[in-house]
C-alpha cells in the first residue's frame, strides 16, 4: 500500500513539473542571453543594446545570427577609422550592420545554402562558401570573413562566430565596376550608350563583363577604333544589354546548359566548364564570378559576346 502511495505520488511530481516547464535548466536562454554570456561577444552585445535591437533577438524568432568577435569589431574600427563609442553612437549605421548579420530562420551549419545568395532582415545579400575546408563569407563589399564556430544553439536561433564584420553593399554596378580598372572600357561603353542610369536602378541585376582585354579583341573582330564603337550607340546598347540578365544569378545558380534570356532579348548559354556560347557561336569564358553590389552581381568574362545579327 505504501509502494503504491509512494509511485503515485511520484508520478504526480513528475507531471507538475512537465506542466511547469521543469525542464527550463537545460534551456540554453535567448541568442541576446547567450551572446551576453559569451566573453568572446561583449562587443557585440553593447552593439547590441546601443542599437536597441536586444528585445528583438530575445524574441520567439527563429533567428541566426552571425556573430562578429571582439577582435573582428576592434578591426572593423580601424577598417572604418572611429573609435568604439563613435560607432556605438552611429545607431543607423550600427542597426543596418547588425541586422545585416540576421536571418529570419534558423539554419544550422549542415543547413547552409552553399555559394547561393543569403538575404538578411537587413536585406542585400551575401553567401557562404567552402573553401580549403573553412566556411568563408563574402559580403556586400565582397570582404572575406571565416566562420570560426557554428551551430552555438539559443532558445531562438542559432548562433555562428565571425573573425571579420560584415558589410552590406555600398557600391551599385556601375560603381563597383567603376573600382575595377581592368573594366574600365565597359564603363566608358555604358557612359556613351545612356544605360548608367538604368544599371544604377534598383535591379537586381545579372551582368556579363567584358574585360579591357576582350574589348580591344572586338574592336579587331570587328574593324573599327574604341571611338567608332562608343560612337555607335545603336550597336553599342544592343550589345551591352546581350550582357546584361534581370535577376541575381550567383555562379551556384547559374543554369548551365539552358537558355539564359537577356535584357536585350536575345539568349546564350553557359555550360558546367562557365563557358558562354553566343547567338553567334562565338565562346567566352567566365573568369571571375560573385562580384557582389548593391543591385546585382558581376561575373567577369574574358570576350564580348554578340547577339544574332
Amino acid at each position: 500500500m505504501l509502494n503504491g502511495f509512494k509511485k503515485a505520488l511520484v508520478l504526480s511530481l513528475v507531471a507538475l513539473l512537465a506542466a511547469c516547464g521543469g525542464g527550463d535548466d537545460n534551456d540554453p536562454g535567448t541568442i541576446t542571453e547567450v551572446a551576453k554570456s559569451d566573453t568572446r561577444l561583449s562587443i557585440l552585445g553593447e552593439a547590441v543594446t546601443a542599437a536597441e535591437l536586444a528585445d528583438t533577438l530575445s524574441g520567439p524568432g527563429p533567428y541566426t545570427v552571425f556573430a562578429p568577435t571582439n577582435d573582428a569589431f576592434a578591426a572593423l574600427l580601424g577598417e572604418l577609422g572611429v573609435t568604439k563609442e563613435q560607432l556605438l553612437a552611429n545607431k543607423p549605421l550600427l542597426t543596418a550592420v547588425l541586422k545585416y548579420h540576421v536571418l529570419g530562420a534558423k539554419v544550422t551549419q549542415a543547413q547552409v545554402p552553399l555559394g547561393k545568395a543569403i538575404t538578411p532582415l537587413e536585406g542585400g545579400v551575401f553567401k557562404i562558401d567552402l573553401v580549403d575546408s573553412a566556411l568563408r563569407i563574402t559580403d556586400g563589399r565582397n570582404r572575406s570573413s571565416r566562420i570560426v564556430q557554428t551551430d552555438i544553439i539559443a532558445s531562438n536561433g542559432v548562433i555562428h562566430l565571425i573573425d571579420k564584420v560584415l558589410l552590406p553593399a555600398d557600391k551599385t554596378l556601375v560603381q563597383t565596376a567603376l573600382g575595377t580598372p581592368s573594366l574600365s572600357i565597359l564603363v566608358e561603353a555604358v557612359t556613351a550608350a545612356g544605360l548608367v542610369d538604368t544599371l544604377n536602378g534598383a535591379g537586381p541585376f545579372t551582368v556579363f563583363a567584358p574585360t579591357n582585354e576582350a574589348f580591344a579583341a572586338l574592336l579587331g573582330e570587328l574593324g573599327v577604333t574604341k571611338d567608332q564603337l562608343l560612337a555607335n550607340k545603336p550597336l553599342l546598347t544592343q550589345v551591352l544589354t546581350y550582357h546584361v540578365a534581370p535577376g541575381r544569378v550567383l555562379k551556384a545558380e547559374v543554369p548551365v546548359n539552358t537558355p539564359i534570356k537577356t535584357v536585350q532579348g536575345g539568349t546564350f548559354t553557359v555550360t558546367p566548364a562557365l563557358t558562354i556560347t553566343d547567338q553567334r557561336g562565338r565562346s567566352s569564358r567566365i573568369v571571375a564570378t560573385d562580384v557582389f553590389a548593391s543591385n546585382g552581381v558581376l561575373h567577369v568574362i574574358d570576350k564580348v559576346i554578340l547577339p544574332a545579327p
